[in-house]
């Protein structure tokens, strides 16, 4: 079990450095970037949009409720702009987009492979690490912290007219509150997350198409592993860069 557990990281750092070594053709790859740019991006802004609105309410909501007594209304904002732009943002993205982007690569690819597609490519001395992964891998380098920084707004927003409606907080003393105890490393801490979030999840998932066998059962339990893989080291990871960013004095 352990030789297979450290075989499987030798495998996806190996994978991941040629993909990382192909990176001086983005240019010459700069078509395909843009269209997985659009796949990862705008056709992710409607789920993007729910979940991050959603989340503002309930932020807003549990703030209230939790502090009640302890910390005055007026600083509502302040809690849900910190709690959004650091934490939520960017680890809710990522896991929202687990399911939905890196499900979608890795089926896509595991499909070329299992049909010999991706056997093809190398017939035709064209190297999939460089023509399928690495375009993919550089649209989730850009798009992630993009989509994080959407999910801020509308999380944000969505929180303000909440609090608007439920407990006649007016304009100013949201967001003049907020922006009165505002950080720029807030907004930076969370987009270094989304960075190594969409790195993480495009690298897996393109891994784990990758190494697809076995037909359409493969397919799926490839398919399957790459979102699981995906969340669990979105956690660590999580965790890791908090600890980097907030945790070392």
């Amino acid at each position: 079990m352990f030789t297979l557990f450290f075989s499987s990281i030798g495998k996806y750092t190996l994978f991941t450095g040629k993909c990382l070594g192909y990176f001086r053709n983005i240019p010459k790859r700069f078509y395909e970037i843009i269209k997985q740019m659009k796949r990862i991006g705008v056709d992710s802004l409607l789920l993007i949009s729910i979940t991050s609105g959603f989340t503002g309410l309930v932020t807003a909501l549990q703030a209230i409720y939790q502090t009640k007594g302890f910390i005055p209304l007026d600083y509502i904002g302040v809690m849900v702009g910190k709690s959004t732009m650091t934490e939520l943002a960017p680890v809710l993205t990522a896991l929202v987009l687990t399911g939905k982007v890196g499900a979608s690569l890795t089926a896509e690819i595991g499909t070329m492979k299992v049909t010999e597609q991706v056997d093809a490519l190398y017939s035709l001395a064209i190297e999939p690490h460089d023509y399928l992964y690495m375009p993919r891998i550089v649209a989730g380098l850009v798009m992630f912290p993009i989509l994080t920084i959407f999910a801020n707004l509308l999380g944000i927003v969505s929180a303000y007219f909440f609090s608007v409606f439920k407990y006649g907080m007016n304009f100013s003393t949201f967001f003049t509150n907020m922006q009165n105890h505002f950080e720029p490393f807030d907004l930076w801490s969370g987009l270094i997350k989304s960075l190594v979030f969409g790195f993480v999840i495009t690298t897996v998932a393109c891994f784990c198409g990758h190494l697809t066998k076995g037909g359409a059962e493969g397919v799926g339990r490839m398919t399957t592993n790459s979102v699981v893989y995906s969340a669990i080291l979105i956690l660590i990871f999580d965790f890791v860069v908090a600890w980097f960013l907030f945790g070392v004095s």
